[in-house]
């Protein structure tokens, strides 16, 4: 285990919407990030959505705006309904987050690991990051064996 890494797991952090109406913290998993190019995150996130893998160690401290929605059968998106930040992607019926990496104040150990849903990226841009590329099928397969 990296030096990174170890310093990411079991941190405690801080994160918030763009307002601050809602807040809480949550511990990554690792310091991966990943980034979803599947267009239901397209359209929410106005572009590709950089998450970072929380499992259940999300911890609400305001909440009274947050509004979770169900945008598919497997998953439901978390936002602000004041300021409308995206804050997290969650799998329906148990608790398993991936935050916006940008709810958490900059993490200088933070790594751009992944990409998912490749096969729905635009045309128009691409990351020169050295990343492994998955699509949906690939991420549905990894669902379906309970691996990630």
């Amino acid at each position: 285990m990296s030096d990174e890494t170890s310093k990411a797991q079991g941190e405690r952090l801080k994160a918030q919407c763009l307002c601050g109406a809602v807040r809480f913290s949550a511990v990554p998993v690792n310091a991966d990030t990943s980034v979803c190019h599947c267009h239901m995150c397209q359209r929410w996130a106005a572009g590709p959505f950089f998450g970072v893998h929380c499992q259940d160690s999300v911890e609400f401290e305001q909440s009274d705006d947050l509004v979770r929605y169900e945008s598919s059968q497997w998953a439901e998106r978390g936002f602000c309904r004041k300021c409308g930040t995206s804050l997290f992607w969650n799998l329906r019926g148990k608790a398993d987050y991936h935050v916006s990496l940008t709810a958490f104040e900059p993490r200088p150990d933070a790594r751009f690991s992944d990409e998912i849903f490749i096969d729905e990226k635009p045309d128009c841009y691409a990351f020169a990051n050295d990343t492994r590329k998955l699509t949906g099928a690939q991420v549905f397969e990894m669902f379906a064996e309970g691996q990630e």
